[in-house]
């Protein structure tokens, strides 16, 4: 790791998001040198799948050799953000640093995101990083040390990054534009960076999207840790950036990486944004024991208005919702055969359900195995699973109840007269 200078020492930052992940890492890196730490982030209980609260956050940070003050706050929430900027200021004296951490992703396409996740994204990532820094500006115009720093991508226009995920791009690259911004606007007051991975890093985001075998193929968050550390111990007027974490580091003589790695000498997965297609990103995952979310769809894949087999997921996409999901828990996987052969996917086990054509986005539980004719008769009532299974027609392996509890979707598919 980098060693510190105690650059930041006595220093006061509001870090969103702060109770896990990278936000936490930057806590824990400027703590070392005795800064004061605002840890803003949502998570006031243990969640049963994600680590840590703020307030075990704090203890870190305390531990560490810094001051913590931790609040509760949805940073899409006006008073909460503005109540922690106020008690940050009573406790601390003033606010010296930003860092817009917190973030929401879903790597979904156009009509598979639900307009609940477009809200969500637009409202975290974008309205919520302007709304933070809006309500820190102020102070940190009267700091000697002002920085804001977002974890955001430099803006890459190529089409490639838009056409899986629209919703996510956009989202995320309004985090860039508070920076290209906000920047100009406080040039010679306000020191205002971007910062990304050059790889995939270790989060409990990772864990979701990529499943398992994707942490041996990413860098540990000490590496953006230390980076972030480089960039808010510069002037204010070193500013405007669009900055890469390993960039950083080499310009301060980091020459060996291998001890930021979750497996030293194992393949490193590059992150979004930068100029790896997603393509290669998912070929390489697939190399090395992972299932990307963010594959994309095949060339060849039918339009949305055509072939019985997209028409059957249009329907299907109909009637998923979170009611759905919670009922169901699966996630299926069809292997289909004959004139429209393929690989399609239903997931009925993460947030309001998706899907589409290809691999699931995590392994399945279900794998279904059948012809294309059948498999579009058993969608539209007129073979029950059961019977398929028993003729032959359907070969299933894994959760033999998950699989039958599709009967339960085909009905609601065949209410709806879809």
């Amino acid at each position: 790791m980098l060693q510190n200078t105690g650059k930041l020492a006595g220093l006061t930052l509001f870090i969103t998001g702060a109770s896990r992940g990278i936000g936490k890492a930057i806590a824990l890196k400027a703590a070392r040198d005795g800064a004061n730490i605002v840890i803003a982030a949502k998570t006031a209980e243990p969640h049963p799948k994600l680590p840590g609260t703020i307030y075990t956050a704090a203890q870190e940070v305390e531990a560490a050799g810094g001051k913590a003050l931790p609040c509760v706050v949805d940073i899409r929430n006006e008073q909460q953000l503005e109540e922690a900027v106020q008690k940050a200021v009573e406790k601390f004296g003033g606010i010296d640093i930003l860092v817009n951490n917190a973030s929401a992703i879903s790597l979904t396409g156009t009509l598979e995101t639900p307009m609940k996740k477009v809200d969500l994204m637009l409202g975290i990532n974008l309205r919520g990083t302007y709304l933070t820094s809006k309500m820190v500006i102020p102070h940190l115009l009267k700091s000697q040390c002002p920085h804001i720093l977002n974890l955001s991508p430099p803006l890459n226009l190529n089409p490639v990054w838009f056409k899986n995920h629209t919703a996510y791009t956009m989202a995320k690259y309004g985090m860039s534009m508070c920076v290209l911004g906000m920047a100009e606007e406080f040039r010679g007051q306000i020191a205002v960076n971007a910062l990304w991975p050059k790889t995939a890093i270790q989060t409990a985001a990772m864990d979701m999207l990529g499943g398992d075998g994707i942490s041996k193929q990413c860098r540990t968050s000490d590496i953006m840790a230390d980076a972030a550390y480089i960039v808010l111990s510069q002037p204010k007027d070193y500013t405007g950036r669009f900055l890469v974490d390993e960039d950083v580091l080499k310009e301060q003589g980091v020459q060996d990486f291998d001890h930021y790695a979750v497996q030293p000498g194992h393949p490193l997965l590059p992150d979004f944004f930068l100029d790896e297609a997603p393509e290669s990103l998912a070929q390489q995952m697939e190399q090395h024991g992972a299932t990307p979310a963010f594959k994309p769809p095949s060339s060849s894949a039918t339009p949305p208005s055509g072939g019985p087999i997209q028409s059957t997921f249009n329907a299907i996409r109909g009637v998923v919702n979170e009611d759905v999901v919670k009922s169901t828990q699966g996630i299926y996987q069809f292997d289909l055969s004959g004139e429209h052969e393929g690989v399609w996917f239903l997931d009925l086990k993460n947030g309001s359900g998706s899907a589409g054509e290809g691999q699931p986005p995590v392994k399945a539980d279900v794998v279904m195995t059948m012809d294309s004719s059948d498999f579009s008769k058993m969608f539209a009532g007129k073979l029950k699973p059961t019977l398929a299974f028993m003729s032959g027609k359907l070969r299933i392996k894994g959760d033999m109840g998950l699989a039958m509890k599709l009967e339960k979707l085909m009905g609601r598919m065949n209410k709806a007269r879809l």
